[in-house]
């Protein structure tokens, strides 16, 4: 779920705000809440008797998964600035007026 709202999201963001502390900030905030979401989900899941499936073992503590999640979190702050200069190399955005 992280994966899909950073690669949905990061590059448009970036190209599409002119404030990068906004574009940043939007970002995280739907990063972190996909975050919780898929934490919450994986957490019940690895706490079922039935297991087999988890995604994690409930008795180890889920190191690869914290690395991987914040791995692709750099990956998003990294497309909305690939976002950023992609508009920059396109020109200034102007605004047309129409006549009517």
């Amino acid at each position: 779920m992280i994966a899909v709202v950073t690669v949905l999201l990061a590059f448009p963001l970036g190209y599409r705000m002119r404030s990068r502390l906004a574009a940043n900030t939007t970002y995280a905030v739907a990063y972190l809440w996909a975050f919780t979401f898929q934490t919450l989900y994986l957490l019940l899941d690895s706490m079922q008797p039935t297991g087999g499936g988890a995604a994690f073992d409930s008795s180890d503590f889920p190191w690869a998964y914290g690395v991987v999640t914040l791995s692709i979190f750099g990956v998003g702050f990294a497309l909305v600035e690939a976002g950023r200069r992609v508009a920059a190399r396109r020109g200034p955005r102007t605004v047309h007026a129409t006549a009517g």
